[in-house]
């Protein structure tokens, strides 16, 4: 297995794209700002480039290539697999109504007896994350990995893309399946943020829509907690998500941001579900355990990798960037240090996290940092 990895800025191609490792079995990873679709360019010379190739990727809220973290750059880990196989599959999505069954499609174009993992990466506004993750856990089953994300759009949540048939569209869902004995593939997820305040129940939602806490209007709540960061909603809402619980002795707990607020209604919109009957509390940043939990999404990621992981993919959420500030990088250091010496890192800063709880099928999560690795036995 060959790997090369290099980013696209203002200053040119930190290396030029090697023509010589397009194949069929070539996985192309890409991550880059959403105003790229104005301007695509430097991804029409990696279309160019890697013919043959499989080519995947979305925007982002910051690109990651190693440690550092860049904006308004390409950032691309071209992978070349000896005896791994690889296929695309992808699905039109006009709103969180059609998530399920786009989860499903795409699920479905790649199901087979040997596939082995699957990287998923979504619209990241127009999507219910928790249904597009039901509809392809509906179809594979718990022995098949799935990881990914939501794209992302910086603190503007105004559009994102994914690339689908070598386009970079938005309202598309895309996904590539590995398939093989050979593939050997870690995964970790891991948060770090603190709850705080009461414990409210969720009295009235609907998908991932939330409108009322213990009876009383959801926004208006989470107004009083925010205060004057209050104005500033839906991106100060990064900063404090919501932690999500089935009941009271329930000790797995999920994580929610929000997307996107309605005066009128007095509900909050998330990236994921918040079902009615769950309990649902603030959260607020630690930021020694933040970058603690990159660690050990990282030492996950050792336990199952099953050897060497030379190329890993970090997905990790805005709320966190923004929350670190000039600290961000101390997350992707982190996570280099726990893996193998030799891995590769590229990835993206997102709207929401695609990647099991700890085994089994795939949870939508956020404000986490999510590790994929991939090598060949």
């Amino acid at each position: 297995m060959r790997i090369e990895t290099y980013s696209h800025t203002s200053s040119g191609w930190s290396r030029e794209p090697d023509a010589a490792l397009d194949s069929e079995r070539t996985l192309v990873v890409l991550f880059g700002p959403s105003a790229l679709i104005d301007s695509p360019g430097p991804a029409k010379r990696l279309f160019e480039a890697y013919p043959r190739s499989r080519i995947i990727g979305c925007s982002s809220s910051g690109e990651i290539h190693g440690t550092r973290i860049l904006d308004d750059s390409l950032t691309v880990a071209v992978a070349k697999f000896e005896r791994v196989s690889l296929r695309l599959a992808s699905a039109r999505i006009g709103g969180p109504d059609d998530s399920f069954a786009a989860g499903r499609d795409i699920a479905g174009q790649l199901n087979a007896p040997d596939l082995r993992a699957v990287l998923v990466l979504s619209d990241g506004l127009l999507v219910n994350g928790s249904a597009l993750v039901r509809g392809v856990n509906s179809i594979l089953p718990p022995s098949v990995t799935v990881t990914g994300g939501l794209a992302g759009d910086g603190d503007r949540f105004k559009r994102t893309w994914v690339v689908a048939a070598r386009k970079l569209a938005q309202g598309v869902v895309s996904a590539v399946g590995l398939y093989g004995e050979a593939l050997r593939m870690g995964h970790g997820s891991k948060g770090g943020w603190d709850a705080f305040g009461v414990e409210r129940l969720v009295t009235r939602s609907k998908d991932n829509v939330l409108y009322e806490l213990d009876g009383k209007p959801a926004l208006q709540l989470y107004k009083q907690y925010l205060g004057e960061r209050a104005s500033g909603l839906p991106a100060t809402g990064l900063l404090f998500p919501l932690t999500l619980r089935s009941g009271l002795g329930d000790e797995k707990r999920l994580v929610r941001t929000i997307l996107a607020v309605d005066e009128a209604k007095q509900s909050m919109t998330f990236a994921g579900d918040i079902p009615q009957g769950y309990y649902a509390q603030l959260m607020c940043a630690n930021f020694d355990r933040l970058i603690q939990g990159a660690g050990e999404a990282a030492l996950s990621v050792g336990s199952r990798a099953g050897g060497a992981a030379p190329l890993s993919i970090a997905i990790s959420c805005v709320g966190r960037r923004l929350v670190l500030g000039e600290r961000a990088e101390e997350e992707t250091e982190a996570a280099l240090e726990v893996l193998p010496p030799d891995t590769r890192q590229v990835g993206f800063y997102s709207y929401g996290e695609i990647s099991p709880y700890a085994s089994g099928h795939c949870d939508l999560h956020n404000q986490t940092m999510t590790l994929t690795t991939l090598s060949e036995a």
